[in-house]
């Protein structure tokens, strides 16, 4: 049986993933086995993580709305809020509203006594 020369495919493979992990610590980095285990799980860490990130900001805007609405008293609570939005059929993502209180909070106060009449 004639001797089969590995050629580039392999060694093409193993580079990319070298290069994708060249920002790890110790072996995580330099060997190859634990370079494609390392990579693996850094990818499902990734793909967990832009979930959770969707939640975590949702949270955060839902917590600056309310901080606002309960120190201003612009509408009892931040349900109230949203309760009376969805009324008047004014469709705004939390991410407005909060950026709204955090930048003029006077302006969301505004906001929520025009709704409210």
């Amino acid at each position: 049986m004639t001797r089969v020369r590995r050629g580039y495919t392999a060694r093409r493979r193993r580079t990319k993933i070298r290069l994708f992990a060249s920002s790890f610590r110790g072996a995580h980095s330099r060997l190859t086995r634990t370079t494609t285990q390392q990579k693996m799980r850094a990818l499902v860490s990734a793909h967990r993580d832009r979930g959770r990130q969707k939640r975590d900001f949702r949270r955060l805007w839902i917590t600056r709305i309310n901080a606002v609405t309960r120190e201003n008293e612009v509408s009892h609570s931040y349900s109230r809020l949203i309760h009376n939005l969805y009324k008047r059929q004014l469709l705004l993502n939390r991410k407005i509203p909060a950026q709204i209180a955090i930048l003029n909070k006077n302006c969301l106060y505004i906001i929520s006594k025009k709704i409210i009449k």
